[in-house]
């Protein structure tokens, strides 16, 4: 074997996602998601989810929560960091407003996430101010995914 065949095998064992362990390739909507049920987890209240794609170039989609306290606000913001991270190695690009706990944001790229305390999701109605985007609900998403029938199960 000629040393330019022998370094292109080698190149492609080192860029393979045998050597490098990447992690499992994620679809926006698994993001969405395993958002969703990561929240969940934490008790998360009122969640909706906007399909963004069409009336904004900020995101595809929006996922609004509301936590009852700050620390539960925090502690669905960690969940969902938490998550990501293990299974997917996905940080948010942008997180704001974790210290103060009222309204968190994290920007994943194509899913943005907002956990708010109830006040301020009133305030700011984030439903009303995106009306015109189309909302997703759960079992419909389960549905695209190819997963309700699991859910039907549990």
């Amino acid at each position: 074997m000629d040393n330019s065949l022998a370094y292109m095998t080698y190149q492609h064992l080192v860029t393979s996602s045998v050597l490098t362990a990447q992690p499992p390739l994620l679809s926006t909507e698994q993001l969405v998601w395993t958002i969703t049920q990561a929240a969940d987890d934490r008790k998360a209240a009122d969640m909706v989810v906007l399909k963004v794609v069409d009336v904004s170039y900020l995101a595809d989609y929006f996922v609004i929560v509301s936590g009852f306290s700050r620390a539960q606000v925090r502690a669905i913001a960690d969940s969902i960091e938490k998550v990501l991270e293990e299974n997917y190695q996905r940080l948010p690009l942008q997180t704001e407003g974790k210290r103060e706990g009222n309204w968190v944001l994290q920007d994943y790229g194509e899913v943005i996430v907002h956990i708010f305390l109830p006040e301020e999701r009133e305030f700011y109605n984030l439903e009303a101010f995106w009306g015109h985007a189309q909302q997703i609900f759960l079992p419909e998403l389960a549905t695209t995914l190819g997963i309700a029938e699991n859910i039907a199960e549990n």
